[in-house]
């Protein structure tokens, strides 16, 4: 029969260190510990020093539900956002969270179930809830902006959209000048019938793209065609490619991105086509599966983490006072690979 005296003794508890601890190994107040932690400028270089070497010796982590009550700030970065499962915006996140992370920021980020007014407002709702205390918003249409505009949002927000309605809260990567680099390279490739399969039509970027691609054959004087609306997907890309293959009434193709791009190469293998030898293709985003395509795709690359930096260092800089902030678009780049050759 086991007795209490039998049983092992629980290990004792650790207790994490605190403020206080702290302050003594550094060989100051825990009122300057605090105002270390809260960045006041009023530290001494060489104070500020000690504190950090005690933090960094004690494996001090600061409580930050207690900074908000002390502080009043939440150091809290929203993010609502209508699409997490694309390449894109998952990458602009991931970009978000670590630069928000190195500023002593957290996010709190919420997915809106669809695009209606209402749907927008309840996530903007609950991130004002968290005491957010600046707003990304990254969605694909142009009608979420236009409810944000509507809400009257009450802290520094920027959207990772170029949208047109605020110019002043935008950042993006320049869609138009994307789609015409790519339907340049195909023209200057000695291509004059070019096929577009563009991306949903209620879509920003899709729309962008479009009138990059009609923009570009205009100035080439070349012949337009009605693109073909389609939905992101390599399924729709190999879809359409077996019926617009069919016709073959083309000899290049901009596919609005990379999967659908990947879905009309399988549909012109399916064909007996070579590419580029029959068909030249062209996609967009430059996802890290295109370079092993079969063959790698000729595409067009958007910088979404450099999206998501510049993102946080705007919203940062709106909140310390600082005017001025860079809104400039960030520029795309053509990649070119095998996709693409030149008319034979």
């Amino acid at each position: 029969m086991t007795t209490e005296t039998d049983r092992p003794a629980e290990p004792e508890r650790v207790r994490a260190p605190n403020i206080r601890d702290v302050a003594r190994v550094a060989g100051v107040s825990y009122q300057t510990v605090s105002r270390v932690l809260n960045d006041s400028p009023s530290i001494r270089p060489e104070t500020l020093q000690r504190v950090r070497d005690a933090i960094d010796e004690l494996g001090y982590r600061p409580n930050q539900a207690a900074r908000a009550l002390v502080t009043s700030r939440s150091r809290t970065i929203g993010v609502l956002t209508a699409q997490t499962v694309h390449y894109g915006p998952q990458t602009s996140i991931q970009a978000i969270e670590t630069a928000a992370r190195e500023a002593g920021y957290r996010l709190s980020i919420t997915n809106i179930s669809s695009t209606e007014y209402a749907s927008i407002k309840s996530g903007l709702d609950y991130l004002m809830s968290q005491s957010i205390e600046a707003l990304i918003v990254i969605a694909p249409q142009v009608r979420v902006f236009e409810a944000i505009n509507d809400l009257q949002v009450g802290v520094p927000f920027v959207t990772l959209e170029a949208t047109g309605l605020n110019t002043s809260h935008s950042l993006w990567v320049d869609q138009v000048m994307g789609a015409r680099m790519a339907t340049k390279h195909l023209i200057d490739l000695g291509h004059t019938e070019i096929m577009h399969i563009s991306g949903p039509q209620d879509w920003i970027e899709a729309e962008a793209r479009m009138q990059g691609f009609l923009r570009e054959l205009g100035d080439a004087d070349l012949r337009t065609r009605a693109p073909i609306l389609g939905d992101w997907t390599a399924s729709f890309g190999y879809y359409a490619g077996l019926e617009l293959l069919r016709y073959r009434d083309f000899t290049a193709v901009f596919v609005g991105n990379d999967q659908m791009a990947l879905g009309f190469m399988h549909a012109c293998r399916e064909s007996g086509l070579s590419i580029p030898g029959d068909i030249s293709i062209v996609g967009f985003d430059d996802i890290p599966e295109s370079a092993h395509y079969a063959p790698p795709l000729t595409t067009v690359r958007q910088n979404f983490a450099e999206i998501g930096r510049r993102a946080v260092a705007l919203l940062l800089g709106e909140l310390r006072g600082e005017t001025g902030m860079d809104h400039d678009p960030v520029k795309p780049e053509l990649i070119v690979r095998e996709s693409t050759a030149r008319r034979s």
